[in-house]
């Protein structure tokens, strides 16, 4: 299939793109989007095309029923629909060489199922402040990071970049391959946060409050940790303890 590569994409006041064309015209165009929903009852070529370009291009395909389109725009959407990114989205192998280049210690944030925006542009703004080098993020079980999430992050998620992965396994092992230990937040965790030596070259994993970190996660991490609580609520919520995480980080590498 050919598709004009100049025409301005059907494209809302909500930042979404609707239509077969145009969703194939901004792929081609290198347009950064969020998300695609595809409905079951498209089929053939195209769903195979747009299936292999979602995947060359890192973008998250969602099979979903046509009602479920339909329920987000009224508009001749033709069973497919995007929705723009608010940030250009980067991968990780292309960030550390820059860390590298600047002679700096990596330090790097996982979160895995951090769903609530106001979460995700807290975290942001504190690594931002603190002087994380990258954001790793997946394409399912995340926040979307729009409107609502840059402003929550006063503006730090587009200063820090932002990498997505269809695999966090994959992003860790990738991580732990370049020298970075991996310490997992978690209430079972050994270690205290004290304990750990964040001058290292570091990646933090963090998960939601209420499910955590999730188990294959967990298991490829170097160490866990706890962070000392005295009172009896049983965890902070995640931006908090995100802050105090980065804190002790940043803390640690002053002394040195």
């Amino acid at each position: 299939m050919h598709y004009n590569k100049t025409k301005k994409p059907n494209i809302d006041k909500d930042k979404l793109i609707y239509g077969r064309h145009p969703i194939m015209d901004a792929i081609q165009n290198g347009m950064s989007i969020d998300k695609i929903m595809l409905s079951q009852a498209v089929k053939g070529d195209y769903e195979k095309e747009l299936r292999n370009l979602c995947k060359e291009r890192n973008i998250p395909l969602h099979i979903v029923p046509k009602d479920r389109i339909s329920n987000v725009t009224q508009k001749n959407h033709q069973g497919v629909l995007g929705f723009l990114s608010f940030l250009e989205y980067q991968l990780i192998e292309d960030v550390f060489p820059i860390i590298y280049d600047k002679g700096e210690v990596p330090l790097v944030m996982v979160l895995d199922s951090i769903t609530d925006v106001r979460n995700m542009g807290a975290i942001a703004r504190s690594a931002e402040a603190m002087g994380v080098h990258a954001m790793i993020i997946p394409f399912k079980k995340t926040a979307q990071i729009n409107a609502e999430a840059l402003k929550t992050s006063a503006g730090a998620l587009t200063k820090i970049p932002v990498c997505r992965t269809a695999s966090l396994g994959n992003a860790i092992d990738y991580l732990l391959m370049n020298g970075l230990q991996v310490v997992a937040a978690d209430l079972r965790g050994k270690d205290m946060l004290e304990e750990l030596d964040l001058t290292l070259p570091t990646a933090i994993v963090m998960g939601a409050e209420d499910e955590g970190i999730r188990p294959h996660i967990l298991r490829k991490a170097t160490s866990w940790f706890k962070i000392p609580m005295m009172g009896t609520t049983d965890s902070f919520n995640v931006s908090v303890a995100a802050g105090i995480v980065l804190y002790e980080t940043v803390r640690q590498r002053i002394k040195v």
